[in-house]
């Protein structure tokens, strides 16, 4: 059996279209001093035309006061990571979320209380841009971390020996712990869109948790594993508030990227008018109530 640091490490390595690794030289061309390694990840993934979607990538610098020349970005990266910024390249449309090393790899782990690192990361990504060896094997060795923390915190609730079926259950659970537009089925549909990838991974990732799927969780397992999800699911709604604010600072057209974004993968016909492009905080604020009523976003 592979381990899994190889497993993680091959998945990363497989190639990626062309015009994707030249939207990630574009972003590391704007860090010259900082920038360590991209990661391409999302359902762009596994979509052939990339024309007309928002292409997703996380970029990991050395440091944050090196990424930035401006001191109260690096300010905001450190206390709600990451910041987020658009780019186009050649026609392409994605956006880009920064985050240090020492940052990236704590945030798949098992310490941090916010699901949204090391569920993105439990799912497949590639590496389509390294600084030197050192930092691309920097990075397999973070996203490594993903996969155990995803099942490790989703085992005491789950009730089953499917490693399949844990993977679900982690998937809902993470759904769960932030403010979502996509439909319920989505997080399912994760796994069962490459079960052969999860089924490859479940063994070395149960094995790095500690997790032993033919042992029943106790009871008082259950109940702190419970406790805990409650706390992720509020921290991670009021840390997806707090980075929505964040964002009508950093991201240029970021309100009519939100309303895009519900609309595709909620069904919603939302129209932007013209003061809340001016406005992004206001529009997002204003727009909240009416798509948690709605169910727009969970």
């Amino acid at each position: 059996m592979a381990s899994l640091s190889t497993l993680v490490a091959e998945e990363l390595a497989e190639p990626v279209d062309p015009r994707v690794s030249a939207v990630a030289e574009a972003i590391a061309a704007l860090y010259p001093e900082a920038a360590r390694a991209i990661l391409f990840y999302g359902s762009c993934l596994r979509e052939q035309q990339l024309d007309g979607l928002m292409l997703d990538f996380y970029l990991i610098v050395s440091d944050y006061r090196a990424a930035y020349s401006r001191r109260w970005l690096a300010s905001a990266n450190r206390l709600i990571p990451p910041n987020v910024f658009p780019i186009e390249h050649e026609g392409l449309a994605a956006k880009y979320a920064v985050l240090s090393e020492a940052d990236f790899l704590r945030l798949n782990g098992p310490e941090s209380l916010s699901v949204s690192v090391w569920a993105r990361f439990a799912q497949p990504s590639r590496l389509v841009w390294q600084a030197d060896p050192e930092a691309g094997a920097a990075a397999v060795a973070a996203v490594s971390r993903a996969a155990p923390t995803l099942l490790g915190a989703a085992r005491p609730l789950f009730v089953g020996t499917d490693p399949l079926g844990l993977w679900r259950c982690a998937f809902a659970l993470t759904y769960s712990a932030e403010l979502r537009s996509e439909r319920k089925e989505r997080s399912a549909s994760v796994v069962e869109s490459d079960p052969e990838r999860y089924c490859r991974f479940s063994a070395p990732a149960l094995a790095a948790a500690g997790v032993d799927l033919s042992l029943p969780a106790e009871e008082g397992e259950r109940r702190r594993a419970e406790r805990l999800w409650s706390s992720r699911r509020r921290a991670g709604k009021l840390l997806t508030i707090a980075r929505l604010a964040k964002a009508s600072a950093t991201f240029a057209g970021g309100a009519d990227y939100l309303v895009w974004k519900i609309n595709r993968h909620a069904g919603t016909t939302i129209v932007l008018k013209p003061w809340q492009r001016r406005w992004p905080l206001l529009a997002a604020l204003t727009l909240l109530p009416r798509l948690l009523k709605r169910g727009a976003i969970r």
